[in-house]
């Protein structure tokens, strides 16, 4: 399936995001700190490979440049929004702000998950299968080493 690394990504940004999460729930500031980083980043990376490489190719296969993939970008930027203020948080070491921006994030990643692993992902693989070797490879590459299969 085309899009089983975008699926397998979708595990491991959760994993990133628990771990933050225990280590504010700890008061472990400098751990929340560089798991938030690596965080960040992998969400990013997550986004950055849908936005520039999936979706662009969905919708010049399908024509639809005003649908899925348009919903999916605005959710992009709201999760980015609610990471900046899990940052904010952090910085400042406020446990109560930190508590409430990951839950509102955690609660949107597991609908926007649902969506895409459900509805949109499936349409790509469908609608790209004729493209999928080449694309393929340029999501595994897309995606930071390691975390394309497992983790």
């Amino acid at each position: 399936m085309l899009t089983e690394p975008l699926r397998h990504h979708h595990k491991h940004c959760d994993d990133l995001f628990v771990a933050a999460e225990a280590a504010a729930a700890a008061s472990n500031w400098p751990q929340c700190q560089v798991l938030l980083g690596r965080l960040g980043d992998a969400i990013e990376d997550h986004f950055r490979t849908e936005e520039a490489v999936l979706f662009p190719a969905f919708e010049a296969a399908t024509g639809m440049a005003g649908g899925p993939t348009q919903m999916m970008r605005s959710e992009h930027a709201r999760m980015r929004e609610l990471l900046g203020q899990m940052r904010s948080a952090q910085t400042a070491q406020e446990g109560e702000a930190f508590a409430g921006a990951a839950e509102t994030l955690l609660v949107f990643m597991q609908q926007h998950n649902l969506k895409e692993e459900n509805i949109l992902y499936p349409m790509c693989d469908r609608s790209l299968a004729a493209q999928s070797e080449g694309l393929a490879a340029q999501l595994q590459e897309s995606l930071v080493p390691g975390c394309q299969t497992k983790n």
